[in-house]
């Protein structure tokens, strides 16, 4: 995630006169932030056959529980980012724990299965506006090349940690407590981390648009959003269905038309591309997706 030009020019050296102690601060509330958006993906996988057999989930959408999640965390997170340079990274920050810490609330006192599959759902969202928020603050509040490469390391560090800690923390979860408590653990983490964000993250004033538009690249996000969320319920689907099935292939092939739509979009007709083809020429851009892409696989 980079920080936009936008963002730049309307908020120049958001860092600047940030004392030493309250940058320390930032950094800890954005890798708890990060924290959480990953342990939430692992944390459930433990759970699920006890979640099954209190909700009386079938076998078959027992796999929306964590597919819920994953979706709605990959379709949004490139509008999540844009977000955060448009009305502000403090803003868009807090609304994303919030959002995340309610859908916690309402997926630990689940009592049907609806009910937590769409609660899994909203706290996707959740992380899809948080995990890129907390790139921005990075970027825009350590603006030493040293302190900022120490804060990116710490952030991949903790995205890291929270992976394997998550399977780890769901089998104690589930041995010493409920399955419950997998999300309402969430509930006292995020207010403090609510209130941290509004009392120490600078923001950043919204980017001025002008009379061209918004800067929201609406035709992109929803090319985008649909097409990376159609992508990965396909991928989601192969298990119960196989690779060959058309509700494996049906939804592969409209997420791939929909992003190449995306890509013209960007290329040809987009005022405020949502993301600048153009950067991929930078090689450090380039290597560091592919390198993610690899890292994540």
């Amino acid at each position: 995630m980079t920080v936009t030009e936008g963002t730049r020019e309307t908020a120049a050296e958001p860092g600047k006169g940030v004392a030493g102690h309250r940058l320390s601060l930032v950094l800890a509330a954005c890798c708890l932030g990060q924290f959480m958006n990953v342990l939430d993906a692992s944390v459930v996988n433990v759970a699920l056959p006890v979640i099954s057999a209190d909700l009386h989930f079938t076998q078959h959408n027992l796999q929306l529980v964590n597919n819920a999640y994953t979706v709605v965390v990959c379709g949004f997170l490139l509008l999540g980012g844009r977000l955060a340079d448009l009305f502000g990274q403090r803003r868009i920050f807090a609304c994303g724990v919030a959002l995340f810490t309610l859908a916690s609330l309402v997926g630990g006192a689940a009592d049907a299965p609806v009910t937590l599959v769409l609660a899994r759902a909203f706290q996707g969202l959740g992380a899809a506006v948080m995990a890129p928020a907390t790139l921005t603050v990075l970027g825009t509040t350590f603006t030493e090349p040293a302190a900022r490469a120490r804060a990116f390391g710490w952030w991949s560090a903790v995205s890291g940690a929270a992976g394997a800690i998550g399977v780890l923390a769901g089998g104690v979860i589930i041995e010493w407590f409920s399955w419950r408590w997998i999300f309402l653990v969430n509930v006292p983490i995020g207010l403090v981390l609510f209130a941290a964000v509004r009392w120490v993250v600078p923001e950043t004033r919204p980017r001025r648009t002008g009379a061209r538009g918004s800067g929201l690249d609406l035709p992109g996000a929803v090319t985008v959003t649909l097409g990376l969320m159609s992508a990965v319920y396909g991928v989601s689907q192969y298990a119960a269905h196989g690779w060959g099935s058309p509700q494996v292939l049906g939804p592969l092939l409209a997420g791939a038309l929909l992003i190449a739509a995306f890509l013209v979009i960007q290329a040809r007709f987009a005022r405020h591309p949502l993301v600048p083809l153009g950067i991929f020429r930078n090689r450090s851009v380039a290597a560091a997706n592919l390198v993610a892409f690899f890292g994540v696989a």
